[in-house]
């Protein structure tokens, strides 16, 4: 039991040192696999799909918000 806690006390302690390894990580295979641009690409989709989930999330209509952003750069 000691040890549980003591890694979910590391966990808690560098919770940002390992999400970002972990990103740098995810990304490094996909430079391996794919190609540097390919990498690029992908992790844009990635980030793109993240940001309609956060609005679809937040019970926003996605419709209303592109036209919005259409509008606004007239």
């Amino acid at each position: 039991m000691d040890i549980d806690n003591a890694i979910i006390a590391f966990c808690r302690n560098h919770k940002w040192q390992i999400l970002c390894a972990v990103i740098g990580l995810i990304f490094a295979i996909f430079v391996i696999s794919y190609g540097f641009w390919k990498a690029i690409f992908i992790c844009l989709c990635i980030v793109g799909g993240l940001y309609i989930g956060k609005k679809l999330d937040s019970k926003i209509n996605i419709k209303d918000a592109v036209e919005d952003i259409f509008r606004n750069n007239k």
